[in-house]
């Protein structure tokens, strides 16, 4: 115990790019490719296993006796506080907001391609007056499906189960079961709608129309009003515009019509790509949105354009060599 305090404490001050390393060589953890682990962060467990491109960052304490495991491409904020004598396990692609608390005195189970809003509360245990005079004491562990969101500031109460494919709003108590497939609200929180219901299908058309919608607000919050380029509209929904003495072109392969023509290259051409099997031929910039599919190119704008649609449009992509 007293060796993993140790090594707790030097991962907290010891610069990002060794941490990864202090993991493998000082704990025996399996560390995937690509994990980051900030400033000030630190964690540790009973055994410890981070998938590729999981991220931790700064500020962030993990201190479990039980395992950790974060799944490929899951992300844990700053500000987050975890303990507990149980453990931790978050799904691929999952999120938690910063600020958050997870008391893990029994086990905090987070599925797949869900996420936990900024200053969410888990806890799995809860006491305070004494059990010895009649008081009670409550412990559970919490479960999240795959494909749940759960608001900023949703508390989830000792033994909260969330099913799959399930929305919770902000500032909602959870307290026992929610069914999949629900929409929930409240305190304690209950179901007031289905997500199939709420969900639109999506076509073809309506793919395209996503597209083209996300990229026009790309080019207003980003390009324009960040940046302050001027940007052209294309027909089809794409744009031109020039960074520094760079021309760039962000084209749509649209997901019906004709095949999409690949133009010279005069400018640097990134794709965004919801047509089902295509890839540009003469550009290494792309996002399937179909595939959920990336290229690693290193583009500053291309990687601007990634982050914007997985922050403000919840468009998650792997790396396709990981495939």
């Amino acid at each position: 115990m007293a060796f993993k305090t140790l090594i707790f404490a030097l991962l907290f001050v010891c610069p990002p790019v060794v941490k990864p390393w202090i993991l493998r060589i000082c704990c025996g953890a399996r560390v995937g490719r690509h994990v980051k682990i900030g400033w000030f962060a630190s964690l540790m467990g009973r055994h410890i296993s981070l998938g590729d491109y999981t991220e931790v960052r700064a500020l962030t304490l993990i201190r479990c006796d039980g395992d950790i495991v974060l799944g490929p491409y899951a992300l844990v904020s700053s500000f987050n506080l975890v303990y507990g004598a149980a453990g931790l396990f978050v799904g691929a692609h999952s999120y938690i907001g910063p600020q958050c608390l997870i008391n893990t005195e029994e086990d905090v189970r987070i599925g797949s391609w869900s996420a936990l809003g900024a200053r969410c509360m888990v806890y799995t245990h809860g006491s305070f007056l004494p059990y010895t005079e009649g008081y009670w004491v409550r412990f559970g562990p919490v479960s999240i499906g795959d494909y749940v969101w759960c608001a900023a500031g949703v508390f989830l109460q000792p033994g909260s189960e969330i099913g799959s494919n399930s929305f919770v709003n902000s500032r909602s108590v959870v307290s026992g079961a929610l069914p999949p497939g629900t929409v929930a609200e409240g305190n304690p929180a209950r179901a007031v709608g289905e997500m199939e219901r709420m969900r639109r299908s999506m076509t073809p058309r309506r793919i395209d129309a996503a597209a083209g919608h996300m990229l026009r607000h790309f080019a207003e919050l980003v390009l324009s009003n960040s940046l302050g380029l001027r940007v052209e509209q294309e027909q089809g929904g794409g744009l031109r515009f020039q960074h520094g003495k760079h021309p760039y072109r962000i084209a749509i392969a649209a997901a019906h019509g004709p095949a999409p023509e690949e133009q010279a290259a005069a400018a640097t051409t990134i794709w965004l790509v919801s047509r089902p099997g295509w890839r540009p031929r003469g550009s290494p910039l792309w996002l399937d949105l179909d595939a959920k599919l990336m290229s690693s190119a290193a583009d500053h704008t291309y990687v601007e354009l990634a982050l914007f649609l997985k922050r403000y449009y919840g468009v998650q992509l792997a790396y396709a060599k990981e495939r």
